[in-house]
């Protein structure tokens, strides 16, 4: 193998070694309760309204 090609896959491994970092020191900054509203990106994860599968019960089933 070429070294000038090992050395180019080496530089290239370290720059995604360096992304995940960056990435998973951002996600450890934001680990303390903040104040405000939520990013965008959090607020389309959750959904309003009731859990699928919790309808209203009849009377009569509710009853029995």
């Amino acid at each position: 193998m070429d070294i000038l090609k090992m050395l180019a896959d080496l530089r290239q491994e370290r720059e995604h070694i360096e992304e995940a970092i960056m990435t998973l020191e951002r996600l450890a900054q934001g680990r303390g309760r903040r104040r405000g509203r939520p990013p965008a990106w959090m607020t389309a994860v959750k959904r309003r309204g009731r859990p699928p599968g919790s309808k209203n019960k009849d009377k009569e089933t509710a009853a029995a």
